[in-house]
């Protein structure tokens, strides 16, 4: 027996938890779950990115940018009177998008990636493109857009959540 085989009877399949995962404390008080089915069939990831749509391919691309953008912001020549400030604010949006790039690549595991994964991508572009462009230009135009982009990072965050968990009650 492999450790995973004994961590899935240890959860699972022992008699104990059987019993426990067939039960939810609801408003009623604690009913059986009904046709309670549990999965233990072992998928490897890439089933699930294909399954997922196209958001573990963006997800690479994005982190292929973002690695890319950091090369090119590490080594460029920022006007001497603000270096200081624009490459602290290059640092910020590169930071971003690696990060999200990275979350990107969780979308697929959502019970509706679409809205996650449309939520992380837009708000990735609006927050980091408008700092990237701020970095690089010295011009703060896009700057009213960056707390907007921001926030729909936040709800994409929040999207993930709400869109993996299921509440039964």
């Amino acid at each position: 027996m492999g450790f995973y085989d004994f961590i899935n009877f240890v959860v699972y399949d022992n008699p104990l938890s059987k019993s426990v995962t067939s039960m939810v404390i609801g408003k009623k008080g604690v009913v059986p779950i009904p046709n309670v089915t549990v999965i233990t069939e072992k998928s490897p990831l890439w089933k699930l990115a294909r399954e997922g749509g196209p958001f573990v391919r963006i997800a690479a691309l994005m982190g292929a940018s973002a690695v890319a953008l950091g090369a090119y912001g590490a080594h460029r020549t920022y006007a001497k009177d603000k270096e200081a400030e624009l490459k602290q604010l290059f640092e910020t949006a590169n930071r971003y998008h690696f990060f999200h790039s990275l979350a990107l690549f969780a979308v697929p595991l959502c019970r509706n990636p679409k809205i996650a994964g449309t939520l992380i991508i837009s708000g990735t572009v609006l927050f980091s493109g408008t700092i990237y462009y701020h970095a690089f230009t010295g011009e703060n135009k896009f700057g009213k857009l960056t707390p907007f982009g921001g926030t729909i990072l936040i709800l994409g965050w929040l999207s993930m959540v709400i869109t993996s968990t299921q509440m039964v009650l």
